[in-house]
């Protein structure tokens, strides 16, 4: 890398979901302290980047991304003294804290809101936020009288009625999570200044959650009604909307333009296409370094969402990932990310999670993953393999889309087995069950009752068993990002797909000019053997890691075991 390339391009985010990472205090809900006593695990581990979701008051009806005060911590949590000494502590480690920014809403419990709801609408708050009156001619407040047709990320309208003040406010996720009206400018100068004050605390950039849907048409019009639903697909009208580029260009003016030091901005961003992100992440623009899109999270969602799950064709998922790399070859960058804390855990989604193949598939996924070109984001766990949760029933689930799904779906006659079924297969509570840090009682994580129950498989899944095993998950993890440390190849080579019709494998090559290195990365997404013909002058080529031991020279044809990964290397 080069003195000018900025220096995320050769890190590891490692993803921390505070309530569910470690419990000092016994109260059943992690805490940052807790954090602390395991900084050395990811040290250990050789991430350079801590992404902490959100850890701000909060009433926590979506688990944190209801924000009340946004320069503070929530007392579940700890103190902003705590959270001074967690900073201080990830930099004693050489490692870098990255805060979740979430600013398409706030909680309803926040200043804001409650100052724009109860000063009426005319109050010099009330703009803060999108109020609009009721449908002309409907009754407020009944069915179909809302400002539009548009349905919640968390089922039901995206309106709620508010008696007080006579109108409905706008909430895409939550009613408990009303959407601020980025169109006011001071709004966003309310945002920058918050922003600013964190940045002053010493963090070290931000993960921007949901930010390509704040800016909203202001006509907001009705949506198009998918066959099936009740509510209209507002999201033309709000995803990557007609201000969302001049709102993160004067963002990065007003807060990371001339700062000191270099900060990492990455936005998540659901509905955002390739060409989009070209222009969000060029860094002639300087908008953001690079986003999350959900293409590749999508590809196995039925007619019915994603609740409604069906089988992943690894051909659809090889064009997904490669259109990306293609499409952000020379613009851009590209996040890296098989599971976060929306999404169900990786070896049960995309691997194997039975006995036989769960560690290798879970290494295979690893492996496949952290070779991309782009900046890999490791989910808490997720170094361990840790599965989905056996949900036995909705009463398991703790999340509020889950519940909010099920209890819409089965009042309008859905089979309430299938529903769970979609549930247990794609909830983000299976993100959410404590990390397994040992075989003990709720898995090390506290010594209290834990806040949703451990997975029952931390018996045979825990991070003490496998630091004291070099074969284990997590030391083939290790070993993936000491490579992307060490190899220039792997940050700055170019990419090229092989075999992109293969139903069974996964191959492609990175080649990185300066260095005259090449890898060729082959990867057994199967439960079956797969017999594979090396290209032309990978006879006999050094193989730096593998998640199979290799032994002797390598033959031109030979067999790759159910989820069976390597990389070859090569000097050209």
């Amino acid at each position: 890398m080069t003195a000018s390339e900025p220096w995320w391009k050769s890190a590891v985010v490692y993803q921390i979901y505070p309530r569910s990472f470690a419990d000092s205090d016994a109260d059943g809900i992690g805490d940052l302290q807790g954090i602390i006593e395991r900084l050395d695990h990811l040290s250990r581990l050789g991430v350079d980047v801590l992404w902490l979701s959100p850890v701000y008051p909060s009433p926590h009806d979506d688990n944190g991304y209801d924000i009340s005060d946004y320069c503070g911590i929530d007392p579940l949590y700890g103190t902003l003294e705590d959270f001074d000494r967690l900073l201080a502590a990830v930099h004693e480690r050489g490692m870098k804290l990255v805060m979740d920014l979430v600013v398409n809403h706030t909680s309803d419990e926040h200043p804001w809101f409650t100052a724009s709801r109860d000063g009426g609408a005319d109050g010099p708050m009330r703009d803060w936020y999108v109020w609009r009156p009721a449908r002309a001619g409907m009754e407020p407040g009944t069915p179909g009288a809302e400002p539009n047709n548009w349905g919640s990320f968390f089922s039901g309208p995206a309106w709620e009625w508010d008696e007080g003040s006579g109108e409905y406010y706008l909430h895409l996720f939550s009613r408990k999570q009303p959407d601020l009206n980025w169109e006011n400018p001071k709004v966003r100068q309310a945002v920058y200044a918050m922003m600013r004050w964190w940045l002053d605390r010493g963090v070290d950039g931000f993960r921007m959650d949901v930010v390509n849907l704040i800016s909203k048409d202001p006509a907001l019009p009705d949506g198009h009604v998918p066959e099936g639903s009740r509510y209209g697909d507002g999201s033309p009208y709000y995803v990557c909307g007609p201000r969302v580029h001049e709102f993160l260009a004067e963002m990065h003016r007003e807060v990371f333009a001339g700062h000191p030091r270099r900060l990492l901005t990455v936005g998540e961003m659901p509905g955002v296409t390739v060409d989009e992100a070209r222009l969000f992440t060029d860094p002639a623009r300087a908008e953001v370094d690079m986003v999350f899109t959900f293409e590749h999270v999508g590809l196995d969602h039925g007619p019915g969402g994603k609740f409604d799950p069906r089988p992943l064709r690894l051909t659809d998922l090889k064009a997904s990932l490669g259109r990306w790399q293609t499409g952000l070859a020379e613009v851009g960058w590209n996040s890296l990310y098989w599971s976060n804390h929306d999404q169900p855990r990786a070896v049960s989604r995309f691997g194997d999670d039975g006995p036989a193949h769960r560690d290798r598939s879970a290494k295979a996924l690893a492996t496949v993953l952290h070779l991309h070109r782009g900046t890999p984001y490791v989910y808490q766990g997720e170094e361990l393999g840790m599965t989905n949760a056996p949900f036995a029933s909705v009463d398991d689930f703790r999340d509020i889309e889950s519940l909010n799904h099920h209890a819409h779906a089965v009042a309008d006659g859905a089979d309430p087995e299938r529903v769970l079924a979609g549930l247990r297969a794609m909830g983000r509570d299976n993100a959410r069950t404590p990390v397994q840090w040992d075989a003990s009682p709720h898995a090390g994580f506290t010594t209290g009752t834990p806040w949703i129950p451990v997975n029952p498989n931390h018996l045979e899944i825990n991070a003490e068993d496998q630091l004291a095993d070099p074969d284990s998950v997590f030391h083939h993890y290790r070993r993936l990002i000491d490579l992307r440390h060490t190899e220039p190849a792997v940050t700055h080579g170019d990419f090229h797909m092989l075999h992109p019709d293969h139903e069974q494998l996964y191959a492609f090559t990175r080649h990185d000019t300066a260095s005259g290195t090449e890898l060729l990365v082959l990867a057994n997404i199967s439960g079956a053997d797969l017999t594979v013909d090396l290209p032309d002058g990978w006879e006999g080529t050094e193989v730096p890691i593998a998640n199979v031991p290799v032994t002797g020279p390598l033959a031109r044809r030979y067999t790759l075991s159910p989820w069976e990964a390597r990389v070859h290397r090569r000097r050209v």
